[in-house]
């Protein structure tokens, strides 16, 4: 390792000089390590990298990621815990979930049973959740948010520098199924929303995966089917769901314009329950928007929100919005989708007012 650059919490990136296998290999690269899982590097190690995400070039995960640091390995864990996520994988993690004997929340979450009508907002993209957070605190500036981290996407929310950069917005984030490293751990998106409301009593929740996105291009080959079932479970538990729906007006690809066919797929044929359907005020005629959802009135309810302030809170969070590669202004819309469906929340919150 030659050199340390920024760190976050729970990351720090590096350079790491390595030797060329075929002509034009570069001499060194960037990589990420998890200090958690492999111990603090210090320029001069030695590092064991994998290098799939960036020979991949994925926009996303184009890191090498430091596996282990070899000539100094990290001291036995003695942590409390007994939840392995990435089970099975050579770096998986033991964790202590929220609800699991050893943890100080076992009792509030063995009895609890429902979120108690928490409006929670459901998103494809990890990108959408400034968006989300911006449009609850535009109108709802006390309200109390909990990101329950799912696992389609980025399994350590260590790789998140939104997170870091917006812990002071959140109640706090709860890392479910086999995604790790929040500030709770949850089997389940089932027993992250308990958490997220019961142990950081959040008013309202936003769900969706973590940094990066599975998508094959197919109907049914996208992470994002996880929305409609996180639909499910938040009906199953008595919450109210949003559903903030993936609508840009900038992607070139025919199956993202518009409404994008994940949220098409998600709500339309894997959401058994209904969920509120939240379209900005406003849209162009030209995406079809309101053709598009037509199919899915019979089950959801299609919301119209107003984006007064919208664009000034987006404006103000203190990350860069960015949505494959595209900026608050490259896609205007997408984010506008987004934080018309935090207001929808927030509104929600006010009917029912405050948590207790």
């Amino acid at each position: 390792m030659t050199g340390l650059r920024r760190r976050w919490r729970g990351a720090v990136e590096l350079d790491v000089a390595v030797e060329p296998r075929r002509p034009g290999d570069p001499a060194g690269v960037r990589a990420l390590a998890y200090p958690v899982l492999v111990g603090e590097p210090e320029v001069g190690d030695r590092v064991l990298l994998n290098l799939n995400a960036l020979a991949l070039g994925l926009g996303t995960g184009g890191y090498a990621l430091v596996v282990a640091l070899p000539d100094r390995l990290p001291a036995d864990a003695d942590r409390p815990g007994h939840v392995v996520k990435a089970r099975y994988t050579p770096l998986q993690a033991v964790v202590l979930a929220a609800d699991e004997d050893d943890s100080p929340h076992r009792a509030v979450l063995a009895s609890a049973d429902s979120v108690d009508g928490m409006p929670v907002v459901i998103a494809d993209l990890h990108s959408a959740l400034p968006a989300v957070i911006a449009g609850v605190h535009a109108d709802r500036p006390d309200a109390r948010i909990g990101y329950v981290m799912t696992d389609g996407g980025a399994l350590p929310a260590w790789f998140s520098r939104t997170l870091d950069a917006l812990a002071d917005r959140l109640a706090g984030v709860v890392t479910a199924g086999q995604a790790f490293g929040g500030d709770l751990e949850a089997s389940n998106v089932h027993t992250g929303l308990l958490a997220a409301r019961h142990v950081l009593r959040a008013d309202v929740a936003v769900v969706a995966q973590g940094p990066g996105n599975l998508g094959t291009g197919t109907p049914w080959g996208f992470s994002g089917v996880a929305v409609g079932e996180a639909v499910n479970a938040v009906a199953a538990l008595s919450g109210r769901p949003v559903g903030s729906l993936r609508i840009s007006a900038a992607d070139p690809r025919a199956r993202h314009y518009g409404v994008s066919h994940h949220s098409l797929t998600a709500y339309g044929r894997v959401a058994l329950a209904p969920a509120d359907l939240v379209v900005p005020a406003g849209v162009d005629p030209a995406l079809g928007v309101d053709t598009a959802l037509e199919p899915l009135r019979h089950r959801h309810r299609v919301v119209t929100v107003p984006l007064d302030g919208l664009d000034d809170a987006l404006r103000a969070l203190p990350v860069k919005l960015s949505t494959m590669g595209r900026d608050l202004d490259a896609d205007h819309t997408y984010f506008l989708a987004a934080a018309a469906a935090g207001r929808h929340a927030a509104s929600l919150l006010r009917a029912a007012g405050p948590s207790t």
